[in-house]
């Protein structure tokens, strides 16, 4: 159960990170490991190509240092998705945190 909580936080921070940003695997690895959350390759590529398939990435690949890098992007449809969830976020962290 813990594991499926962390993967939608993980996915939380991918839409977030791909809204500002074009992020590649590395370095959500490595910014999602100053959250605490560690995270192999053999877990962030598989979530990264299954949110592509419902569509809410969208990626292009580049070469970098003579490497081929794919590089995510937020769509139009993960991005709704990601202000839906900001609203939820608010409500719960408004009950579980603020809540006296």
């Amino acid at each position: 159960m813990i594991r499926e909580i962390d993967l939608a936080f993980i996915k939380l921070h991918i839409l977030y990170h791909a809204a500002n940003e074009e992020v590649y695997g590395l370095g959500l690895i490595e910014e999602l490991g100053r959250h605490g959350y560690k995270l192999s390759p053999g877990t962030l590529y598989p979530t990264l190509a299954k949110m592509q398939q419902n569509n809410l990435l969208t990626s292009t690949t580049k070469t970098v240092n003579h490497k081929q890098r794919k590089y995510y992007r937020i769509t139009n449809s993960g991005l709704k998705q990601l202000n839906r969830l900001k609203v939820k976020i608010k409500e719960l962290y408004k009950e579980v945190v603020e809540k006296k």
